[in-house]
């Protein structure tokens, strides 16, 4: 039976911004902890940095980072 310090497989898909800088410790964190941990990611994003902590996969978007920019 699996206890509570046993590792797991986690998808997460941040949303762009100030949600991933959030959320980029805890998922930090959940690695130290021995789980495997896949980051899911635009290919136009701010702030998305990586660590080691975790794998990163990149996924297409149509939209530019001026078109982010000025959404925002």
């Amino acid at each position: 039976r699996p206890g509570l310090s046993d590792g797991g497989k986690l998808l997460v898909v941040p949303m762009v911004g100030s949600h991933w800088l959030s959320m980029k410790e805890v998922v930090e964190k959940l690695s130290e902890r021995g789980h495997e941990v896949v980051v899911l990611v635009p290919e136009v994003s701010w702030h998305m940095e990586t660590t080691q902590a975790y794998k990163v996969v990149t996924h297409p978007v149509s939209q530019t980072l001026e078109e982010l920019d000025n959404a925002f």
